[in-house]
């Protein structure tokens, strides 16, 4: 990517989209930062913008106002921590409606944008755990591996068109959706962010942020995902 970068990011109002955001910003791009209530976003440099994922007026909405875009960062996520047998149904469709429709919707948005603007790039935040499928996080891990396939179906239409897709994969981050987990097992989202925005900007197909992930894609040939991620 040559050209200037006018960026989108979903989810920036905390935690990894706001160290998204804030990287970006640090690069020289122009960044909306969507949140559901952009009265939250307090990054400096940043322009706020309204965009529920979920709601398919709100994206469209979004989409008139920043007509400028040549980069979409699909960040914006839930976790319900529900199990697929014994979980509500309720929480199970939303992590299905947020990060495989909700991500769908956006992108089918934002990349006429792109293409129109002369090409540039999407960014999906995925998961460890759309390889390594606990039951634990059954509702999750299967919306993250929904995107994945997405992602990569996407990646081969909009190649030729000028426009890479990339899929961003990492385990435990220093954020308000994991604060259960300790605080040794979690990486700076703020690396994550480096590494994410370095790999996309460079063409990576795939960018595995941490040592977890780069575990678990190393064992996705054998059958020992589950057993990589317990470790």
């Amino acid at each position: 990517m040559t050209q200037q970068i006018t960026a989108l990011v979903t989810g920036a109002n905390r935690g990894l989209g706001r160290h998204l955001a804030a990287e970006l910003l640090s690069r020289g791009a122009k960044v909306y930062a969507a949140a559901r209530r952009p009265e939250t976003v307090d990054l400096p440099g940043a322009i706020p913008i309204q965009l529920d994922i979920t709601d398919p007026d709100s994206v469209r909405r979004a989409a008139a106002t920043a007509g400028d875009v040549t980069m979409l960062v699909n960040n914006a996520g839930v976790s319900t921590r529900a199990a697929l047998l014994t979980g509500p149904i309720d929480d199970i469709r939303l992590e299905m409606e947020t990060h495989y429709f909700g991500t769908l919707t956006v992108s089918r948005e934002f990349v006429p944008i792109i293409d129109k603007n002369g090409g540039g790039a999407v960014l999906n935040v995925l998961s460890v755990l759309a390889w390594a499928h606990v039951p634990t996080s059954g509702a999750y891990a299967a919306a993250k591996a929904a995107a994945w396939a997405m992602t990569d179906a996407m990646r081969t239409e909009l190649g030729p068109r000028g426009i890479h897709v990339a899929a961003l994969h990492v385990g435990y981050m220093d954020t308000d959706m994991v604060s259960y987990i300790p605080a040794e097992q979690k990486i700076d989202p703020a690396l994550v962010a480096a590494q994410a925005i370095t790999g996309l900007i460079n063409g990576d197909a795939e960018i595995l942020a941490d040592d977890l992930s780069r575990q678990v894609k190393a064992a996705l040939s054998t059958a020992n995902t589950v057993t990589a991620i317990r470790h």
